[in-house]
């Protein structure tokens, strides 16, 4: 199991019902994120009560975005939010003077997690593309009838 997240001292606390009403999600869905990896495993209080960071916020609704925008499955979101969390790691422990098999060894893991996130978003580009071309065809087949149509009534109108 991952290991719970620490909270600075100074961070405020949130407790779950509060990131529900801000996020707009149940805490249900809150602890299933949890429990998919989604979130990290969030801080205790004594008596056992979920903390959340600002940060964790951010992830619920970062989450919901890719949701309702791309349409993402959670394990999509999950690599999603896995490669950001790889890139965001890169980029604490950059040091200049390391040694440049190490330096191009990290540019590539960036672009492989980048590679992967691109990957994911082409897809379901290609099939939004791919079902509007099929509505599209629908539209001018319909739109075509209707034409046909009309000028069957003014012709028997015209009768």
């Amino acid at each position: 199991m991952a290991e719970a997240q620490k909270i600075d001292a100074d961070e405020p606390c949130l407790q779950i019902g509060e990131v529900a009403d801000r996020t707009g999600v149940t805490q249900r869905t809150l602890r299933f994120y949890e429990e998919r990896g989604l979130l990290k495993p969030p801080s205790r209080m004594e008596g056992g009560f979920r903390l959340y960071s600002e940060n964790d916020v951010s992830r619920v609704e970062q989450i919901k975005r890719m949701q309702s925008l791309l349409g993402l499955t959670l394990a999509e979101i999950k690599e999603m939010v896995e490669a950001e969390e790889v890139r965001e790691e890169l980029n604490a422990t950059y040091r200049p003077d390391r040694p440049v098999e190490e330096r191009i060894s990290r540019v590539q893991k960036r672009v492989e997690v980048t590679q992967r996130q691109y990957d994911i978003i082409s897809a379901k580009l290609d099939a939004m593309v791919e079902m509007r071309k099929d509505l599209e065809e629908k539209l001018q087949h319909y739109q075509k009838v209707l034409k046909e149509l009309e000028e069957e009534r003014e012709s028997r109108a015209a009768k």
